[in-house]
């Protein structure tokens, strides 16, 4: 029959794909991009949960975490520069990141005194109103992510996170 394979092959390649549904690799350790994807996914998943039971309802494309960035920096002039280099984006990214928030009415682009060709980027009113719900929500997801952990175990994994995005920037 086509599906009898004397030799084992099937039975190894069904192992491969079994490892890697598990989060493991073709030498069966275990695939670090895979477990950073994984843990994305459930955080943007606890992210769109809560934002949908917000209250005010933000806009489901709005970018919490920028809006953050731009509260907690306010006292400050901020550029696109400083945004990308922020979130290690790229421009691309960032100008149609902004040019969203813009359309959507959560930030202006205001001219700076000294050059009128500079926009700094500030919040609106509607921004702020539903920053405190933001930050709840951040503040929560935060201390789920930290349950259980000890201040060495979250010390190691900042060390090792770094680690992470510096061999991924080289």
């Amino acid at each position: 029959s086509f599906f009898v394979d004397k030799s084992g092959y099937c039975d190894i390649i069904v192992s491969k794909l079994t490892n890697i549904l598990r989060g493991e690799n073709v030498h069966g350790e275990r695939d670090i991009g895979f477990e950073i994807r994984t843990l994305s996914n459930l955080i943007r998943r606890d992210v769109e949960r809560n934002i949908a039971n917000m209250d005010p309802k933000p806009n489901g494309r709005i970018h919490g975490w920028a809006i953050n960035y731009f509260y907690e920096n306010r006292d400050r002039d901020i550029f696109q520069k400083d945004f990308e280099e922020k979130f290690s984006i790229r421009r691309s990214t960032a100008s149609n990141m902004l040019k969203l928030m813009e359309k959507d009415g959560y930030i202006k682009r205001v001219s700076v005194e000294n050059d009128a060709r500079l926009k700094k980027i500030v919040l609106t009113d509607k921004a702020v109103k539903i920053h405190t719900e933001i930050c709840k929500d951040i503040a929560a997801r935060e201390k789920k992510l930290r349950k259980g952990l000890t201040d060495e175990e979250l010390e190691a994994f900042f060390r090792i996170t770094e680690k992470l995005k510096n061999n991924m920037e080289e």
